[in-house]
């Protein structure tokens, strides 16, 4: 499928983060990092608005993906950053947005999804296009969120 170039400039100015995703170094990191200022803002929305916010950003983040993931012309490209975003939202889903919560739950995210445990690992490795390149993170946002949620009930 062919897409004008203002779709295409637009899904990759998405897929990159704002493109974030160019950084030289630690592209992913920065990404997640764009997830915390989202959060942030989506902390005071109510349940119902960040789920709504989070179901349309995972959808875009497939379609920005995919289409990104053609221009660079590799499969997961680092500049696309946008599963990184989603992935962290999704770990800080009906997490309290304080300070210590928004470190753990980082560190967290950045360790499962650097880590790839079972079946993040088997999904970025065997899926294509851009649901592949979301899902992965999204598992990793959805371990830290469980993790996270075990941590503080041991606490």
């Amino acid at each position: 499928m062919t897409y004008n170039l203002s779709v295409k400039k637009l899904a990759i100015f998405l897929a990159t983060g704002m493109y974030i995703g160019y950084s030289p170094f630690a592209p992913g990191t920065f990404g997640s990092l764009l997830g915390v200022i989202i959060c942030f803002f989506l902390s005071t929305a109510g349940h119902l608005i960040y789920g709504i916010v989070l179901s349309v950003g995972f959808v875009v983040a497939i379609w920005s993906a995919s289409i990104a993931e053609k221009h660079f012309d590799k499969k997961d490209p680092g500049q696309i950053v946008c599963d990184e975003v989603v992935g962290y939202i999704i770990a800080m889903f009906l997490v309290p947005f304080t300070l210590f919560n928004v470190i753990i739950v980082f560190l967290l995210f950045r360790f499962f999804d650097i880590l790839k445990p079972f079946p993040i690992g088997v999904i970025d490795k065997k899926m294509n296009s851009g649901f592949g390149i979301v899902l992965d993170d999204v598992l990793a946002g959805i371990y830290s969120n469980i993790t996270f949620s075990f941590i503080t009930k041991l606490l």
